[in-house]
């Protein structure tokens, strides 16, 4: 079980075509804990304010705050060469959410990336660097019957591939994952129907980050998910986790957690070099 704590809120809201203020919510603690189905207690609703009180002002689309957040966030990874971290990714997959935890390692250029799994695949290890290996990941197996085969080479888009991931692998990497992000925001700041909500001192576990969520009261086409949130680390302003989640699928129900990516113990600029991305590495099992 993990321990959420947001201790205040800010939150602005668009709805047809109309702007709603800013406001501050101060109050008494506010500690959500999230279990292994995903659940967010968002019990705390923003407030409209009168239209007259802005009418003839300027006002900026929800949207440009959590895009500049975001972007913040990719500034500072500006001089980050490679990184190394643990990994967890949980992602509904054939209607099922599913867990995976990795110790993963990263170089910006070229392109590579390095998976070593915990639970529930132990031993499996995949690598990818752009342009090698004929340009596939090499995986294996750690346990099991598959492990049997040895080191494989896969096409990027093998059914193999796709049916354990949501994503391909040329879209991992912390980068990528906030260059998603802030591409869907853009797109949904052509529409309203839309709160943008801060929480500038939450808690991760032990960790304390800067929160933004982003939702919608009701599924449109135009809106991929109904809540996005992104965690940056308060210290480093890395990411920390991105979490979407689906509309409930009756009323009265939580959202559903469609996808989220944790990442923690991260080590930036290690000296990744050609060596670390070889299959040959002698740290590794391929």
């Amino acid at each position: 079980m993990e321990v959420v704590v947001l201790d205040r809120r800010r939150s602005i809201q668009f709805e047809a075509g109309r702007a709603l203020l800013l406001r501050v919510w101060v109050g008494g603690c506010l500690v959500l804990a999230v279990v292994a189905a995903g659940v967010w207690g968002d019990d705390v609703a923003a407030t409209r304010t009168d239209p007259s009180a802005v009418a003839g002002a300027a006002v900026e689309h929800p949207l440009r705050g959590a895009i500049r957040f975001a972007q913040s966030s990719l500034e500072a990874m500006e001089g980050i060469r490679d990184y190394e971290c643990l990994m967890r990714k949980r992602e509904r997959l054939g209607g099922e959410l599913q867990t995976q935890v990795m110790r993963m390692r990263f170089r910006e250029e070229p392109f590579s990336v390095y998976f070593k799994f915990g639970e529930p695949t132990p031993g499996r290890e995949v690598l990818y660097v752009a342009g090698r290996n004929d340009n596939k990941l090499l995986a294996h197996e750690g346990t099991g019957v598959k492990s049997y085969f040895g080191t494989v080479s896969l096409a990027l888009d093998s059914p193999q591939v796709l049916e354990s991931s949501r994503h391909r692998i040329t879209d991992a990497g912390l980068k990528n994952t906030l260059k998603k992000l802030i591409a869907q925001w853009e797109q949904e700041a052509a529409y309203g129907e839309i709160d943008v909500r801060y929480y500038p001192d939450a808690k991760l576990g032990e960790i304390a980050c800067r929160v933004v969520e982003v939702s919608h009261p009701r599924p449109r086409n135009q809106f991929p998910f109904h809540i996005s949130r992104l965690y940056l680390n308060a210290r480093t302003n890395l990411p920390v986790r991105v979490e979407n989640y689906s509309w409930p699928r009756q009323a009265g129900e939580p959202p559903v957690l469609v996808e989220e990516y944790t990442y923690i113990e991260m080590k930036t600029n290690v000296g990744f070099d050609d060596r670390h991305f070889d299959p040959k590495f002698e740290e590794y099992n391929f």
